[in-house]
Protein backbone atom coordinates (compact mmCIF):
# COMPACT_ATOMS: atom_id res chain seq x y z
CA UNK A 1 0.00 0.00 0.00
CA UNK A 2 1.44 3.41 -0.84
CA UNK A 3 0.28 6.82 -2.01
CA UNK A 4 0.94 7.29 -5.61
CA UNK A 5 2.58 10.81 -4.85
CA UNK A 6 3.31 10.93 -0.61
CA UNK A 7 1.27 14.15 0.03
CA UNK A 8 1.60 15.36 3.55
CA UNK A 9 5.22 13.67 3.37
CA UNK A 10 6.38 16.34 0.75
CA UNK A 11 4.69 15.35 -2.87
CA UNK A 12 7.47 13.34 -4.02
CA UNK A 13 6.71 12.48 -7.42
CA UNK A 14 7.77 8.73 -8.07
CA UNK A 15 10.48 8.35 -10.07
CA UNK A 16 10.69 6.87 -14.09
CA UNK A 17 10.05 3.10 -13.57
CA UNK A 18 9.12 3.16 -10.25
CA UNK A 19 5.65 2.60 -10.18
CA UNK A 20 5.92 -0.10 -13.06
CA UNK A 21 8.51 -1.98 -10.64
CA UNK A 22 5.53 -2.11 -7.83
CA UNK A 23 3.72 -3.76 -10.44
CA UNK A 24 6.35 -6.40 -11.25
CA UNK A 25 7.33 -7.13 -7.48
CA UNK A 26 3.07 -7.08 -6.65
CA UNK A 27 3.43 -9.90 -9.73
CA UNK A 28 5.81 -11.71 -8.94
CA UNK A 29 5.23 -12.77 -5.44
CA UNK A 30 1.26 -12.23 -5.62
CA UNK A 31 0.47 -9.43 -3.91
CA UNK A 32 -2.53 -6.81 -4.09
CA UNK A 33 -0.97 -2.95 -5.34
CA UNK A 34 -3.15 -0.88 -2.92
CA UNK A 35 -2.65 2.71 -4.08
CA UNK A 36 -3.82 5.45 -1.65
CA UNK A 37 -5.24 8.01 -3.82
CA UNK A 38 -6.78 10.45 -1.14
CA UNK A 39 -4.46 13.67 -2.13
CA UNK A 40 -3.04 12.85 -5.50
CA UNK A 41 -6.90 11.39 -6.96
CA UNK A 42 -9.60 13.40 -8.85
CA UNK A 43 -7.57 15.85 -10.91
CA UNK A 44 -4.59 17.02 -8.45
CA UNK A 45 -1.89 15.32 -10.08
CA UNK A 46 -3.02 16.69 -13.43
CA UNK A 47 -5.02 13.11 -14.22
CA UNK A 48 -7.45 11.43 -12.60
CA UNK A 49 -5.76 9.83 -10.16
CA UNK A 50 -1.46 10.34 -9.37
CA UNK A 51 -0.98 6.54 -10.28
CA UNK A 52 -1.51 7.07 -14.04
CA UNK A 53 1.85 8.96 -14.14
CA UNK A 54 3.68 5.59 -13.26
CA UNK A 55 3.07 5.27 -17.11
CA UNK A 56 4.65 8.73 -18.00
CA UNK A 57 8.51 10.04 -18.22
CA UNK A 58 8.73 13.53 -16.99
CA UNK A 59 10.43 15.41 -19.40
CA UNK A 60 10.12 18.85 -16.92
CA UNK A 61 8.48 20.68 -14.53
CA UNK A 62 4.83 19.51 -14.25
CA UNK A 63 5.68 18.10 -18.15
CA UNK A 64 5.38 14.26 -19.30
CA UNK A 65 5.33 12.13 -21.66
CA UNK A 66 3.68 8.72 -22.35
CA UNK A 67 6.43 5.75 -21.67
CA UNK A 68 4.88 3.42 -23.46
CA UNK A 69 4.11 -0.44 -23.21
CA UNK A 70 1.62 -1.92 -21.34
CA UNK A 71 0.00 0.20 -18.33
CA UNK A 72 1.09 -0.57 -14.95
CA UNK A 73 -2.41 -0.27 -12.84
CA UNK A 74 -3.25 -0.72 -9.54
CA UNK A 75 -5.52 -3.42 -7.86
CA UNK A 76 -7.08 -1.01 -5.79
CA UNK A 77 -7.52 2.50 -5.65
CA UNK A 78 -8.73 3.73 -2.11
CA UNK A 79 -9.79 7.76 -2.60
CA UNK A 80 -12.04 10.43 -0.42
CA UNK A 81 -12.67 14.00 -0.13
CA UNK A 82 -11.20 15.15 -3.70
CA UNK A 83 -14.43 12.70 -5.33
CA UNK A 84 -16.93 15.25 -4.43
CA UNK A 85 -15.22 18.64 -3.52
CA UNK A 86 -15.39 18.12 -0.06
CA UNK A 87 -19.08 18.94 0.12
CA UNK A 88 -19.80 15.65 2.13
CA UNK A 89 -18.07 13.32 3.60
CA UNK A 90 -17.14 10.14 1.49
CA UNK A 91 -14.72 7.71 0.68
CA UNK A 92 -14.75 4.74 -1.44
CA UNK A 93 -12.41 1.92 -2.80
CA UNK A 94 -12.44 1.09 -6.54
CA UNK A 95 -11.77 -2.51 -7.06
CA UNK A 96 -9.96 -4.43 -10.31
CA UNK A 97 -11.53 -6.61 -12.13
CA UNK A 98 -9.71 -9.50 -11.06
CA UNK A 99 -10.33 -8.69 -7.63
CA UNK A 100 -14.09 -8.36 -8.34
CA UNK A 101 -14.34 -11.87 -9.77
CA UNK A 102 -13.15 -13.40 -6.19
CA UNK A 103 -16.27 -12.82 -5.02
CA UNK A 104 -17.88 -14.67 -7.48
CA UNK A 105 -18.94 -17.29 -5.37
CA UNK A 106 -18.72 -15.55 -1.79
CA UNK A 107 -20.23 -12.40 -0.38
CA UNK A 108 -18.50 -9.51 -0.03
CA UNK A 109 -17.36 -8.77 3.49
CA UNK A 110 -17.61 -5.18 3.89
CA UNK A 111 -20.05 -2.37 4.67
CA UNK A 112 -20.22 0.73 6.82
CA UNK A 113 -23.26 2.51 8.49
CA UNK A 114 -22.93 4.99 6.02
CA UNK A 115 -22.00 2.73 2.83
CA UNK A 116 -23.79 4.09 -0.23
CA UNK A 117 -25.40 7.18 1.28
CA UNK A 118 -27.06 8.59 -1.04
CA UNK A 119 -26.46 12.40 -0.17
CA UNK A 120 -22.91 11.46 -0.12
CA UNK A 121 -22.96 9.77 -3.27
CA UNK A 122 -25.14 11.97 -5.30
CA UNK A 123 -22.67 14.94 -4.34
CA UNK A 124 -19.70 12.53 -5.92
CA UNK A 125 -21.45 11.88 -8.89
CA UNK A 126 -22.16 15.64 -9.86
CA UNK A 127 -18.75 16.61 -9.17
CA UNK A 128 -17.41 14.07 -11.23
CA UNK A 129 -19.64 15.17 -13.81
CA UNK A 130 -18.92 18.80 -13.57
CA UNK A 131 -15.44 17.83 -13.82
CA UNK A 132 -15.67 16.33 -16.80
CA UNK A 133 -17.85 18.59 -18.55
CA UNK A 134 -15.49 21.53 -17.42
CA UNK A 135 -12.11 19.87 -17.95
CA UNK A 136 -11.35 20.09 -14.73
CA UNK A 137 -8.04 17.42 -15.00
CA UNK A 138 -6.68 18.77 -18.29
CA UNK A 139 -7.26 22.54 -16.89
CA UNK A 140 -4.92 21.36 -13.55
CA UNK A 141 -2.75 19.37 -16.16
CA UNK A 142 -2.11 22.62 -18.27
CA UNK A 143 -1.54 24.84 -15.00
CA UNK A 144 1.35 22.68 -13.83
CA UNK A 145 2.86 22.82 -16.89
CA UNK A 146 2.57 26.48 -18.40
CA UNK A 147 1.89 28.67 -14.77
CA UNK A 148 2.72 26.58 -11.91
CA UNK A 149 5.51 24.71 -12.83
CA UNK A 150 7.61 27.80 -14.91
CA UNK A 151 6.52 29.96 -12.24
CA UNK A 152 7.64 28.55 -9.31
CA UNK A 153 11.16 27.62 -11.36
CA UNK A 154 11.53 31.25 -11.43
CA UNK A 155 11.31 32.01 -7.93
CA UNK A 156 14.04 29.41 -7.18
CA UNK A 157 15.95 30.52 -9.59
CA UNK A 158 15.32 34.41 -7.51
CA UNK A 159 15.30 33.40 -4.25
CA UNK A 160 18.19 31.34 -2.50
CA UNK A 161 16.25 29.97 0.54
CA UNK A 162 14.29 28.03 -2.40
CA UNK A 163 16.41 24.86 -2.73
CA UNK A 164 14.03 22.55 -4.61
CA UNK A 165 10.69 23.07 -6.50
CA UNK A 166 8.99 20.08 -7.29
CA UNK A 167 5.29 18.45 -8.27
CA UNK A 168 2.81 18.09 -11.01
CA UNK A 169 -0.65 19.31 -11.97
CA UNK A 170 -1.54 21.37 -9.01
CA UNK A 171 0.45 19.18 -6.30
CA UNK A 172 3.60 21.29 -5.71
CA UNK A 173 6.17 22.15 -2.79
CA UNK A 174 9.20 23.76 -2.04
CA UNK A 175 11.66 23.07 0.20
CA UNK A 176 13.27 26.03 1.94
CA UNK A 177 17.33 25.67 2.83
CA UNK A 178 19.94 28.30 4.20
CA UNK A 179 22.18 26.77 1.81
CA UNK A 180 21.52 25.29 -1.53
CA UNK A 181 24.54 22.96 -1.91
CA UNK A 182 24.12 21.45 1.55
CA UNK A 183 20.82 21.67 1.28
CA UNK A 184 20.73 22.11 4.82
CA UNK A 185 16.77 23.08 5.77
CA UNK A 186 15.44 26.82 6.87
CA UNK A 187 15.21 25.51 9.96
CA UNK A 188 15.79 22.59 12.46
CA UNK A 189 13.83 19.42 12.57
CA UNK A 190 11.35 20.10 14.46
CA UNK A 191 12.07 23.12 15.02
CA UNK A 192 10.26 25.92 17.93
CA UNK A 193 10.84 28.67 19.32
CA UNK A 194 13.43 31.14 18.25
CA UNK A 195 14.91 28.68 16.15
CA UNK A 196 11.99 28.43 14.27
CA UNK A 197 11.74 31.99 13.50
CA UNK A 198 12.33 32.10 9.36
CA UNK A 199 9.14 30.03 9.28
CA UNK A 200 7.25 31.57 12.00
CA UNK A 201 8.03 34.95 9.52
CA UNK A 202 7.14 33.07 6.19
CA UNK A 203 4.01 32.25 7.60
CA UNK A 204 3.23 35.49 9.46
CA UNK A 205 4.07 37.05 6.08
CA UNK A 206 1.76 34.67 3.47
CA UNK A 207 -1.28 35.50 6.33
CA UNK A 208 -0.59 39.15 6.17
CA UNK A 209 -0.66 39.35 2.47
CA UNK A 210 -3.87 37.45 2.43
CA UNK A 211 -2.49 33.68 1.67
CA UNK A 212 -2.98 30.50 3.39
CA UNK A 213 0.06 28.48 3.19
CA UNK A 214 0.55 24.66 4.29
CA UNK A 215 4.06 24.63 6.01
CA UNK A 216 5.85 21.29 7.58
CA UNK A 217 9.22 22.29 9.35
CA UNK A 218 10.92 23.96 6.52
CA UNK A 219 8.69 22.89 3.35
CA UNK A 220 5.85 24.76 2.07
CA UNK A 221 3.38 23.52 -0.61
CA UNK A 222 1.65 25.18 -3.70
CA UNK A 223 -1.57 23.57 -3.84
CA UNK A 224 -4.32 25.55 -4.85
CA UNK A 225 -7.89 24.50 -6.28
CA UNK A 226 -8.11 22.05 -9.78
CA UNK A 227 -10.34 24.95 -11.71
CA UNK A 228 -7.86 28.16 -10.73
CA UNK A 229 -7.38 30.37 -13.20
CA UNK A 230 -4.22 31.28 -14.77
CA UNK A 231 -4.40 34.85 -13.12
CA UNK A 232 -4.91 33.91 -9.77
CA UNK A 233 -2.35 31.02 -9.77
CA UNK A 234 0.03 33.64 -10.93
CA UNK A 235 -1.43 36.53 -8.18
CA UNK A 236 -1.18 33.14 -5.69
CA UNK A 237 2.79 32.75 -6.36
CA UNK A 238 3.27 36.76 -6.36
CA UNK A 239 2.34 36.55 -2.70
CA UNK A 240 4.85 33.75 -2.11
CA UNK A 241 7.42 35.41 -3.36
CA UNK A 242 6.80 38.94 -1.64
CA UNK A 243 6.89 36.25 1.76
CA UNK A 244 9.88 34.34 0.56
CA UNK A 245 11.45 37.74 0.06
CA UNK A 246 10.79 39.08 3.55
CA UNK A 247 12.29 36.07 4.97
CA UNK A 248 15.62 36.49 2.94
CA UNK A 249 16.09 39.90 4.34
CA UNK A 250 16.24 38.50 8.00
CA UNK A 251 18.59 36.13 7.41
Amino acid sequence: MLESIPGTAGIMIPPPGYLRGVREICDRYGILWIADEVMAGFGRAGRWFGCELGNEIPTGPGTWTSAGGAAAEPDLVVFAKGVNSGYVPLGGVIISADVVQTFAQRAFPGGLTYSGHPLACAAAVATIETMTSEATVANADRLGREVLGPGLAEIAARRSIVGEVRGTGVFWALELVRDRATREPLVPYNAAGPANAPMATFAAACRRLGLLPFIHMSRTHAVPPANITDEEARYGMALLDEALAEVESTL
